[in-house]
């Protein structure tokens, strides 16, 4: 006696259905705003002030050095003069002082912004638009 053994198979098929369409439409704003901003700068004044003392025999000369916190600094201005020796004579000194201010600006300037609109469409039929 013979059995049949039988076997099922299963295959498996997509479709594409449509279920409906959208619309998008970008609107696109300008605006207006003004930005404010502080700036700062520094402006160096120079102050020239007479000295005219002879150094001391072996005495070093002067170096640049910093006052007032830092804000001043005094660069010593040497001089050679001829005499039966050569001597350094401090003339001068310059005292360059640091000052600092602040502007407020205000600049205009134009941002934009978009806006999606979304419009929901009935599936089937072209769209007419």
């Amino acid at each position: 006696m013979t059995v049949p053994l039988l076997e099922e198979r299963a295959t498996l098929e997509r479709h594409e259905v449509e279920t409906g369409r959208v619309r998008v439409r970008l609107r696109t704003e300008a605006e207006e705003q003004r930005l404010h901003a502080d700036l700062r700068s520094e402006a160096v004044e120079i102050e020239r002030v007479a000295i005219g003392r002879e150094l001391a025999a072996g005495e070093a000369p002067p170096v640049p050095r910093e006052e007032e916190e830092g804000r001043v600094l005094i660069i010593p201005v040497l001089e050679e003069v001829l005499v039966v020796e050569k001597r350094l004579v401090v003339r001068e000194e310059l005292r360059l002082r640091r000052t600092s201010t602040s502007q407020s600006v205000e600049e205009p300037v134009t941002l934009r912004r978009q806006h999606a609109e979304i419009e929901r469409l009935p599936s089937g039929g072209p769209d007419t638009n």
